[in-house]
């Protein structure tokens, strides 16, 4: 069979397509998947780091050592894009989730670099969300090295999930199937 002839009749391993529910997104964002947050650097390029986050409904929490040059470039250029997703997600149903939570905002120095800050707390949060139990083994031995307390505001999140294009980009053509044809929706 050739890759053009087949379209499964059956859709539903797409899972849920399009934008979460926004307790679904709360629940997602609970969960261990890295951020990776964005912002410019000193050539104004675009700069790009793995990190971990604490959500509190409101916002990011970030904790950033104290050398970590994406805090001072957050400092002097506090426009930040973050996007946190899933690869691959079987959900209850057996049906792929593809999590995405994608933010726009800025960022909001909570704390400079300090031992025994605000920062603790949320790190220690973080290390157990991320680690599992022993996480505090990890952090304990470096909680005298100074860390930067940021807090992302966002102004703008948009959250996608499923295996599916938005709407917004598929290109109609005759003789091609349709966005719905190809999505499964009737």
């Amino acid at each position: 069979m050739k890759m053009e002839e087949k379209m499964a009749e059956d859709q539903s391993w797409r899972g849920n397509v399009g934008g979460m529910e926004w307790e679904r997104a709360e629940r997602f964002l609970s969960g261990n998947a890295f951020a990776r947050v964005a912002c410019l650097d000193d050539d104004g390029n675009p700069y790009v780091v793995p990190l971990w986050y604490s959500w509190d409904g409101e916002g990011f929490f970030l904790v950033v050592r104290e050398r970590a040059r994406i805090a001072r470039y957050m400092k002097e250029r506090p426009n930040v894009s973050l996007v946190i997703d899933e690869a691959s997600v079987d959900d209850e149903r057996g049906q792929f989730t593809l999590p995405k939570v994608f933010c726009q905002g800025r960022a909001q120095i909570v704390e400079e670099p300090n031992t025994g800050g605000q920062w603790v707390g949320i790190a220690e949060e973080m290390s157990v969300r991320y680690l599992g139990p022993d996480g505090p083994t990890y952090l304990v031995p470096t909680l005298t090295q100074p860390r930067w307390l940021i807090k992302i505001i966002p102004e703008r999140i948009k959250t996608w999930e499923g295996v599916g294009w938005g709407k917004q980009y598929w290109v109609e053509s005759e003789g091609t199937p349709t966005y719905e044809e190809v999505h499964g929706i009737d």
